[in-house]
């Protein structure tokens, strides 16, 4: 378990890239995705139904993914500093970016949503300033208890800060049952079962009760997802022996994975008009669906860790870069697709012209955008970037080893 501690796990810092990556290509596809809604959709949405079997690839365990990396990386530097001082620095590198990215970054989205729909007039400013009014009368039918702001796809921010902050507090407790013989001696086999149950439980008994909501006060079946897979991945990192289990399952694991999201396929294309006529009446069904639900979920999770772990665990140049600008991409990548989008539509070009641009002018704008951010102090504070980054000026392509302090998060640099 030492050794699993104090080594730098590049593979992790792959996945953080990979999975963010892959979150601006399902942000771009939700514009263009049939019977899906988002905020503002494409004119050609109802050509793009096949792309709903492609997202549903991903969508399963895309963002539980990110939450178990995340409870690994805290797990790799918890040791190394107090609890109070992690808790602080989890907070400058999570809410400081969420209240900003709030007031300033997110406000675009709202505004050519509701513009798109027809329920405002030209003029963002103006907009802006009934915006970040939490008692304003405009739009009352889309107002939260802070009227119109809204967090929309930083969500992830506020719900890591909490997950964050209790396992932070729980930690002497956590890590003693991480060290304890009998954890120690479980097998991976009984570990995977166990949160396949756990997560199969959520799913009965809260996913129809508590749709998916973001709110974080009443977002119980997301709750009941997410704490488990961040708890998780911390207790996995500081066991030596699972990490080193899940690397050899790896392509075991992908099988089963592809089973799970075969079936999800064949059922959503009717396959099964049985189990679905059933699906309400017989608990037989449900547990069926749920328990299927649950293996696919912890099964591709594993298996791409399996695979970084035995791939991708080496050092490279493009972590130097997105190591630190990921969070700052993260924090403007749906906003530039919603700009670009929105302004691209009376262009009417084909969707395939219309969709490289939109891909183009976000990377072009992420790009741009954290280099100012990384040349300015307060926005590198706004943005959860550390004050100072003396990495800018080292040649070698890994990160200095404390450097690992700071990936307490997937996307805090």
């Amino acid at each position: 378990m030492t050794q699993i501690l104090n080594n730098r796990h590049y593979d992790i810092d792959w996945l953080r890239t990979l999975a963010f990556g892959l979150l601006i290509l399902y942000h771009l596809g939700m514009y263009y995705v049939a019977d899906w809604g988002w905020h503002i959709k494409s004119d050609y949405h109802a050509n793009f139904v096949w792309l709903q079997d492609l997202m549903i690839l991903t969508s399963p365990w895309r963002m539980s993914l990110l939450f178990f990396i995340s409870g690994i990386a805290l797990a790799l530097v918890a040791n190394k500093y107090p609890a109070r001082k992690l808790a602080m620095l989890r907070t400058s590198r999570l809410f400081v970016p969420l209240l900003f990215g709030m007031f300033v970054i997110v406000a675009p989205q709202p505004y050519y949503e509701a513009l798109d729909q027809g329920l405002i007039q030209p003029g963002f400013w103006s907009f802006w300033l009934q915006y970040i009014n939490p008692w304003t009368a405009l739009l009352p039918e889309h107002h939260s208890v802070i009227g119109l702001l809204t967090w929309n796809h930083l969500w992830f921010l506020p719900y890591l800060w909490c997950y964050s902050m209790l396992v932070i507090g729980l930690k002497p407790m956590l890590n003693r049952l991480a060290a304890s013989t009998w954890l120690a001696r479980l097998n991976g086999r009984w570990a995977l079962l166990a949160v396949i149950c756990i997560s199969f439980t959520a799913w009965y008994l809260l996913k129809s009760r508590f749709p998916s909501s973001h709110d974080l006060v009443n977002d119980w079946y997301n709750h009941a997802k997410y704490l488990p897979v961040f708890v998780g991945g911390y207790l996995f990192a500081r066991q030596g022996q699972w990490w080193q289990q899940v690397i050899v399952w790896r392509y075991p694991l992908l099988l089963l994975a592809f089973a799970g999201y075969l079936f999800l396929i064949l059922n959503r294309h009717n396959a099964f008009p049985s189990l679905e006529a059933h699906f309400e009446q017989i608990v037989a069904v449900r547990l069926l669906y749920g328990f299927i639900s649950a293996v696919n979920h912890w099964a591709w999770i594993l298996a791409v860790v399996g695979l970084a772990g035995y791939f991708l665990n080496r050092p490279s140049r493009i972590l130097r870069y997105t190591d630190k600008a990921i969070l700052p991409w993260y924090m403007l990548h749906q906003t530039l697709i919603i700009v670009a989008a929105a302004n691209l539509e009376a262009l009417k070009l084909s969707s395939g012209v219309e969709a490289l641009l939109i891909l183009l002018l976000t990377c072009c704008g992420c790009y741009l955008g954290y280099q100012i951010i990384r040349r300015i102090a307060v926005l590198r504070w706004l943005c959860g970037l550390r004050k100072s980054d003396p990495s800018d000026s080292r040649r070698n392509g890994a990160p200095r080893k404390d450097d690992v302090m700071l990936n307490a998060d997937p996307v805090n640099r």
